[in-house]
């Protein structure tokens, strides 16, 4: 992976908000990857978050507005003429078109199965759930993404222990890794006190 690195991140992943925050800290400025999605994308994320997760619409329809201000170039236009040729699952298929239009090397999701190899083939794009996806970017460059998620738990006003414990409800696979790789034991927070 490099800075320049695109990937098409699926509603799905943008949705749970401890997620959603950690893969567009590392998608901002120095970038670990450049992010991509659609207003279609978009309308799925600020939909289920108003429906399903009972956020006010206003604080949803602010939220993608700051997420369009900070990532102007992550949006992904004519890219409908392509969902027809797609061969995944209907419900997904304009998330690989965006992907072909914007010439992304990924996907993330945690729909995976609506992908199947032998739609993906043909483009050469490849399939990630977010727990593999963060322990890439993890990899690719472990002291800028340790960085940037300490600064996500400065700006949230939390522990990191803490923040990991809200992400491993979401990304349980990719929590567990980087607690080994760093020894955190998340077994207590920072006062001493079991959780």
């Amino acid at each position: 992976m490099r800075a320049d690195y695109r990937v098409v991140l699926d509603a799905c992943v943008l949705i749970p908000m401890p997620l959603a925050d950690t893969l567009l800290r590392m998608a901002e400025a120095p970038r670990l990857y450049l992010p991509q999605w659609t207003q279609t994308i978009m309308d799925e994320v600020t939909r289920n978050l108003i429906a399903k997760w009972g956020m006010p619409a206003d604080k949803a329809q602010r939220r993608e507005q700051e997420i369009r201000r900070h990532f102007p170039e992550a949006w992904v236009e004519g890219f409908e003429p392509l969902i027809e040729t797609m061969t995944n699952d209907a419900g997904d298929r304009h998330v690989l078109a965006a992907a072909v239009r914007s010439r992304s090397d990924l996907i993330v999701t945690y729909n995976r199965r609506h992908f199947p190899p032998e739609s993906m083939q043909t483009w050469e794009i490849e399939v990630e759930g977010p727990s593999a996806f963060l322990r890439g970017l993890h990899d690719l460059d472990a002291g800028l993404f340790v960085t940037k998620l300490h600064e996500q738990a400065g700006a949230i006003g939390v522990p990191l222990q803490r923040l990991l414990r809200s992400l491993a409800k979401s990304v349980p696979g990719f929590v567990s890794y980087f607690c080994e790789e760093q020894g955190i034991d998340l077994g207590e927070d920072e006062r001493g006190a079991s959780r």
